[in-house]
């Protein structure tokens, strides 16, 4: 048993990984009554949202207040690279849509959820949550919260100790360390996933929305594939495609299937050292991404907007377009943590076209029809992004160094 376990745990994650998806597709269509099988998809997601929180406070503040005077982290430029990637990624979609206008068959439903009334809501919401009760952010996994919390405790404790600077190091490496436990239970975890995903929604009810899905999802296939290798190769100039396959195989694949950013925070922090980054920066850039880096939802947000002019017949100018590109990014690198996701955004946007919040609601609901897709592809665009831009603002940052010598 001890050489088997031995052997399977020399082959790599995403070879395992591919393989739990294979055999969660034979379960389910062979004995799709084993509705046992979900416990272990369960298990996988709960226990990575449940270690995220702590491994964001830990190594956050354990890096800020080890860190060294003088040395630099490269935050402002991974903040830039989020936030033109937002925008871009909404351009992507408004343009999309004009070239491949989707109507839809309104229907009803998702009346009792609360969308945010405006673009100041929407920032309320996020100043709240940065001035959150730090017990009550952890329990709740508001990682705005537990952000600001970590930075000002981080930059309290920078004149604490070496000894107290060393057990918070300690700490985290712990927490490390369980999260490297957890992650070798992927396989697992995403063939349970995968099993509930199929016996659950199937396939059948998303073939009425084809041609809406297809936009969607080339939107984001389009953004993954050229527009973001784009910005990368503008900061490294070099081939961007290895790091670009490496972090969608290792970090976009399991968050297609947890369909979690939180959840695959712990993911993106292996992969950040498994890449030799710097840990001062990533164990900030990455939950901060989590909670900012919203491509996909930015396309979300433009594609099923316009979805809802083109049906109602509204006319759009190219002016008004590119505001929506703005107010989706805006919107969902502000309000990322609301219930319901870039969903309950859609009445936000489409109330700068002055359609009605009850017809915006109807298209909320087209979006939870599909969302099975919609939302796995959207948060492996989002979460790969993370690592992504991470690695390429330290890339330029050496190369830039390398051309100064």
């Amino acid at each position: 048993m001890r050489t088997a376990l031995r052997k399977w745990n020399q082959i790599s994650l995403v070879k395992r990984i591919l393989l739990g998806i294979i055999v969660g597709i034979i379960l389910a269509l062979s004995v799709p009554g084993a509705a046992g099988i979900t416990i272990f998809g369960s298990l996988f997601v709960s226990a990575l949202k449940a270690v995220a929180p702590v491994l964001v406070l830990l190594l956050v503040i354990s890096a800020i207040s080890s860190h060294r005077q003088g040395s630099q982290t490269n935050m402002k430029r991974i903040i830039v690279l989020y936030g033109v990637s937002t925008f871009l990624a909404g351009l992507i979609a408004v343009g999309a849509s004009f070239i491949f206008p989707v109507h839809l068959s309104l229907v009803t439903g998702s009346q009792d959820l609360a969308p945010p009334e405006g673009i100041a809501q929407v920032l309320e919401s996020l100043l709240l949550s940065v001035v959150d009760n730090p017990v009550n952010a952890l329990m709740n996994a508001n990682f705005i919260g537990i952000l600001a919390w970590a930075i000002l405790l981080g930059v309290a404790l920078r004149k604490a100790n070496d000894t107290t600077k060393s057990l918070l190091t300690q700490g985290s490496d712990a927490v490390s360390q369980i999260v490297g436990w957890i992650i070798q239970f992927a396989p697992l975890g995403i063939m349970g996933l995968i099993f509930d995903s199929i016996t659950s929604n199937g396939l059948s009810s998303l073939l009425d929305y084809g041609q809406l899905i297809l936009v969607l999802v080339g939107c984001m296939v389009f953004t993954a594939l050229v527009m973001n290798p784009l910005i990368v190769f503008l900061n490294i100039r070099r081939n961007p495609y290895p790091l670009v396959f490496q972090c969608l195989r290792e970090s976009g694949i399991t968050a297609f299937f947890t369909r979690s950013s939180a959840a695959n925070i712990p993911v993106n922090m292996r992969l950040c050292e498994k890449l030799g980054l710097d840990k001062d920066t990533y164990s900030v850039s990455i939950p901060l991404g989590a909670t900012i880096n919203m491509a996909g939802a930015a396309v979300t947000i433009s594609v099923l907007t316009l979805a809802a002019v083109n049906t109602l017949g509204i006319q759009v100018d190219f002016g008004t377009a590119l505001i929506l590109s703005i107010l989706a990014a805006v919107s969902a690198t502000g309000a990322s943590g609301v219930a319901g996701g870039s969903l309950l955004l859609i009445p936000l946007a489409c109330s700068l076209f002055g359609i009605s919040n009850d017809i915006a609601m109807q298209v909320v609901g087209v979006g939870f029809i599909i969302g099975v897709l919609q939302d796995s592809c959207e948060t492996a665009l989002n979460s790969s992004s993370d690592a992504l831009f991470t690695a390429t603002a330290e890339y330029a940052k050496k190369r830039k160094e390398g051309s100064a010598a």
